[in-house]
């Protein structure tokens, strides 16, 4: 009976060991939407109860989920990494692996993979310290989360309500906005105001040296999701 068991475990991870590896830019459901010097961005969408191809991530990388999801990350040889991620939640992982993205939930699971390009210098040169790396800032009818730092990069959760704004945060470097939601916000920079309007999954990299004022002009809540750059 155990040598059954053994066997039946054995031809299951079998498919896995044996797919062809691709690389990301070949897997079929990840869409490059922007590519700079800093990050290579996809956006991605496994169908329900569907799965990846087997591709190789060779940078560090976040991943911001646009919607719930149960997913299994299947790294040959390896067992299956099981995580239940909630909209807006962003993760990250080390790159240099191979891995199978299936999702056991019963809706699609749309998401954003932003690739760190420059994750090799980093690791040998330590980039500076953020002044905060895990905060709450409360605004104007919104907040920020800042969530956590990895490979000097600052990941912040935002949300504001209908008319709420964040006043004049400085940003030395770069960033990336995420868009979780549909977004209709207003960039104020030295009396300029530029709008910036995405829909959910889409992104937008702005530049840095500035301080802004950012307001959500929509008539809907907003959501997005921002990684800062030294």
């Amino acid at each position: 009976m155990r040598a059954g068991i053994a066997l039946l475990s054995i031809l299951a991870l079998y498919p896995l060991a044996h797919s062809q590896e691709v690389e990301i830019t070949s897997e079929p459901m990840h869409h490059q939407v922007l590519q700079n010097n800093d990050v290579r961005v996809f956006k991605v969408e496994i169908p329900a109860h569907g799965a990846t191809q087997l591709h190789r991530h060779h940078h560090d990388y976040f991943f911001v989920a646009l919607a719930p999801a149960t997913i299994s990350s299947e790294v040959p040889g390896k067992p299956p990494v099981m995580l239940k991620i909630q909209q807006g939640e962003v993760h990250f992982a080390e790159g240099n692996f191979a891995h199978i993205a299936k999702n056991l939930s019963d809706q699609s699971f749309p998401h954003v993979t932003v690739e760190l390009l420059k994750d090799a210098e980093i690791h040998e040169n330590s980039p500076p310290k953020w002044d905060e790396e895990r905060a709450l800032h409360v605004h104007m009818n919104g907040t920020q989360d800042v969530l956590f730092v990895k490979d000097g990069v600052r990941v912040s959760d935002f949300q504001l309500q209908p008319g709420g704004m964040v006043h004049n945060q400085h940003h030395p470097g770069p960033r990336l906005i995420v868009a979780v939601s549909d977004l209709d916000i207003r960039s104020s920079v030295a009396g300029k105001s530029t709008p910036i309007q995405l829909k959910s999954g889409e992104v937008k990299w702005l530049a840095g040296g500035t301080t802004d004022m950012l307001m959500n002009a929509g008539k809907n809540p907003a959501r997005w999701i921002t990684l800062e750059f030294h």
